[in-house]
């Protein structure tokens, strides 16, 4: 059974960001996901008023996360599932701290302001017998020590499971750091792998980064196997983009 697992980096909504402000693209935003039919899909920087708008949309998905704020609100990871196609077993919502079950809590070190989180979901498809859990998450965009703390964090709830395991966010560190190494050997260990090791740079800004400058920072690890990956690409209209970062896609194997 092959599933179509998308992480999207939606870029928190944002009046300075003029014609690509997402109360402007975001039509595009969501004709990309209705061309890309994908059956699971995991957000970032998804703001309340932006989750409002997804649920409103896109009607064939069920849409569970909440905000990173202590009051549960602001950006979110949310993840987006075919309600036809899947029962959901668990969700849970917690944060990449020393007490995840604290909204609004974060590791220290070198850490930004931001509180960290991720979204876990545990799924029964329709047509496969077992279980399997999805996580979208979003590393912080400030701190390589904060970021490898969070990638243990996140290695260690998944082993505190017995499920098979799909991974994806946007983890703002380059295939060459450290704390993507660790995540990778961790999904090797178990028989997985990276499945858009092969993909082109993803964070564009907006199309002002020039392309030696573009980075890949976007990932989706799987314990299943992966049978294609790919980058959505973007061709901007009068300079309007869908995001900016690129959005992935893995065709998974569970």
């Amino acid at each position: 059974m092959k599933l179509k697992a998308m992480s999207f980096n939606l870029r928190y909504d944002n009046a300075g960001d003029g014609i690509n402000a997402f109360s402007s693209r975001y039509p595009r935003a969501i004709r990309t996901i209705e061309d890309e039919r994908p059956d699971i899909i995991g957000f970032q920087e998804v703001t309340d008023s932006m989750r409002a708008l997804l649920r409103k949309e896109l009607r064939d998905y069920t849409i569970v996360g909440c905000g990173r704020d202590k009051d549960y609100h602001g950006e979110s990871t949310l993840i987006a599932y075919r309600t036809s196609d899947f029962e959901m077993i668990r969700c849970e919502n917690l944060w990449l701290s020393a007490d995840p079950h604290q909204p609004g809590s974060h590791f220290g070190e070198d850490h930004s302001n931001c509180p960290r989180m991720f979204t876990s979901v545990l799924l029964k498809h329709n047509e496969i017998e077992a279980p399997f859990t999805f996580i979208c998450t979003h590393l912080d965009h400030v701190g390589s020590r904060a970021r490898m703390v969070e990638a243990k964090a996140l290695c260690e709830y998944i082993s505190a499971h017995t499920e098979k395991c799909v991974l994806v966010g946007d983890f703002n560190a380059t295939p060459d750091e450290p704390e993507i190494g660790f995540i990778c050997d961790f999904f090797a260990s178990r028989g997985g792998k990276d499945c858009t090791s092969g993909i082109a740079p993803t964070f564009h800004d907006f199309g002002r980064l020039p392309p030696e400058k573009q980075v890949k920072i976007d990932y989706i690890f799987s314990d299943g196997e992966c049978d294609e990956a790919y980058l959505v690409e973007d061709t901007p209209v009068n300079g309007q983009y869908y995001s900016d970062h690129n959005a992935v896609c893995a065709y998974i194997v569970l």
